[in-house]
């Protein structure tokens, strides 16, 4: 087991785009729920030493003082390993400096920041309000206080945004000199505000050509994920690798996705089964045969620079991955490289790496 993910669901904002789950943000919710979230961990935890904790949401950096100091009682039953990354997740309209050396005091050593631009059309269509003197003070103190593994959110292929548009963005988050840049392309997801509002995903060769922008403006970064870009390797998010390298980990708290063993599973989204202790999602847990595991492994590693390592595969699965799929006509075709015992997309191929994993995962041997 190497890591947890904790979910904190409440936000004061509901952003336009979000599908996660959340909650509108309610003192006495917040308390009753804090008091689940510790009978879940207390019935679940199996007392591993872990490598990362990451607490997300929703807006865990919504809660107050109060709330964020039970939080830190409640994360102290997990055990850490001495080289640890515990990350907790925040805005910057519900952060402050009492929070920051809060986090400081109880191990927090990495922060993501969901900014997500600072141009005013692409906030009022997120549903979000962000101050550039806020961004900056916030992480000039964060620096000050020894809190400067940090990560910043930008969201791209927003409606009527102009690659100008999205060039200032990347040049003002550049300016902060963080350790970690996450970008993601707005998708219109189901039951979202501008999903209901019928709203209209920009045009696809626009989208593309963002993302090559984003790539070109960041070629001095460790661009080690297809969304992910880190100032050098050693601020890559070791929490997410956890999911990229197809490791287990827990699921904590509404909504919250795991993998222990021979199980993936998903936690439910409702509160009110959440505080009857009715952790699991109705179809919530999925059984996994060693081909399940073998199809997670492909399309969790291949989003990664380094990809599949085969040595690792082999040992893992005791088989090697060509036993389990033809790849020779993607390898002939240059859509994945060989090299160095490592199987990979090759990054001009990323913005395509989707259709090359289902190639893949057609040449089944075994169907």
């Amino acid at each position: 087991m190497k890591s947890a993910y904790i979910h904190i669901p409440f936000c004061k904002n509901i952003c336009s785009y979000c599908d996660f789950c959340k909650i509108f943000y309610n003192e006495e919710l917040v308390d009753r729920y804090l008091n689940e979230l510790s009978n879940e961990i207390n019935d679940s935890y199996n007392n591993e030493v872990l490598d990362t904790i990451y607490i997300g949401g929703g807006t865990p950096s919504s809660l107050n003082i109060r709330q964020l100091n039970k939080l830190f009682t409640i994360t102290s039953k997990l055990k850490l390993n001495k080289k640890n990354e515990f990350t907790i997740e925040c805005n910057f309209d519900s952060i402050t400096y009492e929070k920051i050396d809060l986090f400081k005091r109880n191990g927090i050593n990495r922060i993501s920041f969901g900014l997500e631009s600072i141009n005013e059309n692409k906030l009022r269509v997120l549903d979000r309000t962000i101050s550039k003197e806020k961004v900056i003070d916030i992480i000039n103190y964060c620096n000050k206080v020894g809190l400067n593994n940090i990560n910043v959110d930008l969201i791209y292929a927003v409606k009527d945004e102009s690659l100008k548009d999205l060039l200032e963005d990347i040049k003002f988050i550049k300016s902060l000199d963080i350790t970690h840049i996450s970008t993601y392309s707005l998708i219109l997801e189901e039951h979202t505000k501008l999903f209901i509002k019928e709203y209209n995903n920009i045009d696809e060769d626009l989208d593309r050509e963002m993302y090559d922008l984003i790539c070109q403006e960041l070629k001095d970064y460790d661009h080690y994920e297809i969304s992910n870009f880190a100032k050098n390797k050693r601020y890559r998010s070791k929490h997410n690798l956890t999911y990229w390298n197809n490791d287990e980990y827990y699921g904590f708290g509404l909504s919250a996705a795991g993998y222990i063993g021979e199980v993936r599973y998903e936690k439910t989204r409702s509160i009110n089964k959440y505080f009857k202790h009715d952790y699991i999602k109705k179809n919530g847990i999925e059984y996994l045969s060693i081909k399940d595991k073998v199809y997670y492994e492909i399309i969790t590693n291949l989003r990664t620079k380094e990809g599949i390592n085969l040595k690792k595969f082999k040992n893992k699965y005791k088989h090697s991955l060509d036993y389990y799929y033809n790849y020779k006509e993607l390898l002939s075709n240059n859509e994945l490289i060989e090299k160095n015992n490592n199987l990979f997309i090759p990054s001009n191929l990323w913005y395509i790496s989707n259709s090359i994993i289902v190639k893949l995962l057609e040449g089944d041997r075994n169907e």
